[in-house]
């Protein structure tokens, strides 16, 4: 399996997997995608009925990577997924709350964040593929409140790695910024950002595309725009439906909360690869970008002053990196029409697809969508509690709420738990009048020294900053 940009290049030398896990953006600026997508047989996948997640790891991975000896692949995901790192075997579990309604529960590891699921992967490739190679590697990344914390618990003490992550400064929940903050490691470097998550995401891209100080400091990448990510969320919706299907062959409808589409993007490909997923229902919160697309086929990001900051934080996203690689799917996989759009949308803000042969194509891949605001996550977070005796956090709550606008009772709804309630207490109290029960290992987090320096929402300072503290590739 080799991989190209969704923008055109690598496409008359095809990059092998090692190459674009280290890499980041595309050299166009485009994110890598495989040549095309594998697909699994029916029998393929009724044989991984009874498999363990890191079977099925294996079986999916192996797939998008072949430059890696499948004994070696196995022991890195061997290493990622242990019962110590999720609290227990399972390491994914699903969880049903009525017949055909059930919560796909990928928020057990040590962040308590679905991040962790890739994110834990990465740094076993990560601390491989460096050592293998002598090489270092420098990670910008920005996080809306997951993925930092995810990242850098996952990279921490590595050999060979540093981590700048970019947040938005006073946009997370507590719980979140103690998580990151609290890091002293030598490694892991905090950098909180006057602005919100996209103006972060807009500095690690601009940084990304300066070819000379990428090269110098051999920077990559830990957010989504990295492939591996959403390769190792393809995993856990194979494992759900395997879990969820009433039948063999059945279908299910997923529900995904999401921001940046990487996480719905994966449940994408998924189906692409021949997995019975026939709804992918998308949830927004008030930053409804990409339920606008999907209800009306005109996309248009909002500027950082009309980005919401909302209770459920981690969606707080107006510009989702990820959408690029669903739109190369659906304009055919070609490049100049995907460049042709992008262009639009940097001189126009936005581009309208409706009535194209290209909307079509968004009919026919199984998304709809819906938007959930602050009343209605905490009427769900009630709702949940009360009928099922499950406690959800927000962003959760956002899948379910939209979810079940879209549950048909012929199919099971599968809906994503993306993170646990300890996370976000003040909404949890809200809701339900008492703090979310805690692990024992984060009692007392958000006292804990936190470790953390203030930046411009500047692409110049935060290179600068970087420079001053990574050490160079060479």
């Amino acid at each position: 399996m080799n991989y190209v940009s969704t923008r055109g290049a690598w496409c008359d030398r095809p990059q092998p997997f090692r190459a674009i896990l280290l890499e980041g953006l595309a050299p166009d600026g485009g994110l890598a995608v495989p040549e095309r997508y594998p697909a699994f047989a029916a029998a393929e996948l009724d044989a991984l009925a009874s498999a363990h997640y890191r079977d099925v790891a294996f079986a999916v991975l192996s797939r998008f990577i072949g430059d890696i000896p499948a004994g070696d692949l196995r022991a890195l995901i061997g290493r990622a997924y242990t019962a110590d790192k999720f609290g227990g075997e399972a390491i994914v579990s699903l969880r049903e709350l009525e017949p055909g309604l059930a919560l796909l529960r990928v928020s057990n590891g040590p962040t308590l964040a679905f991040k962790d699921i890739a994110l834990q992967l990465l740094g076993e490739l990560f601390e491989y593929v460096l050592a293998q190679e002598g090489r270092r590697l420098t990670i910008l990344g920005a996080t809306s409140g997951d993925t930092g914390s995810s990242a850098e618990v996952a990279m921490r003490g590595r050999k060979g790695i540093d981590v700048f992550m970019l947040s938005p400064r006073g946009r997370m929940s507590p719980f979140q910024q103690a998580q990151m903050f609290s890091l002293d490691d030598a490694n892991i470097h905090n950098l909180a950002v006057e602005g919100t998550f996209d103006d972060c995401q807009d500095i690690v891209k601009a940084i990304a595309g300066d070819a000379a100080f990428k090269r110098r400091y051999a920077i990559g990448a830990v957010n989504s725009i990295n492939w591996a990510r959403i390769a190792a969320q393809v995993v856990y919706y194979v494992h759900g439906w395997l879990a969820a299907r009433r039948s063999p062959g059945g279908p299910i409808d997923v529900a995904v909360p999401t921001g940046n589409f990487g996480n719905i993007l994966a449940a994408h490909v998924a189906k692409r690869m021949g997995v019975p997923l026939r709804r992918l229902v998308l949830a927004t919160n008030e930053n409804d970008v990409l339920d606008e697309f999907f209800r009306t086929g005109r996309y248009r990001p909002r500027a950082a002053a009309e980005t919401r900051a909302t209770s459920s934080p981690s969606m707080d996203i107006s510009k989702a990196s990820n959408f690029e690689r669903y739109v190369h799917d659906i304009v055919g996989r070609d490049p100049a029409v995907l460049r042709e759009l992008w262009s639009r949308l940097a001189r126009e803000g936005g581009f309208d697809l409706a009535g194209t042969d290209a909307w079509s194509a968004v009919e026919a891949s199984g998304f709809v969508s819906g938007m959930s605001t602050h009343a209605d996550r905490i009427a769900t977070i009630r709702e949940v509690a009360a009928r099922y005796g499950v406690v959800v956090d927000p962003h959760t709550a956002d899948g379910i709420g939209v979810g079940r606008e879209h549950r048909d009772a012929e199919v099971p709804l599968v809906c994503v738990e993306t993170a646990l309630p300890a996370k976000f207490a003040a909404t949890i109290r809200e809701a339900l009048g008492r703090d979310p029960a805690r692990p024992a290992a984060f009692d007392g987090l958000e006292s804990r020294p936190q470790h953390r320096t203030v930046i411009a929402n500047d692409a110049d300072v935060v290179r600068a900053y970087v420079a001053a503290h990574a050490r160079p590739a060479d």
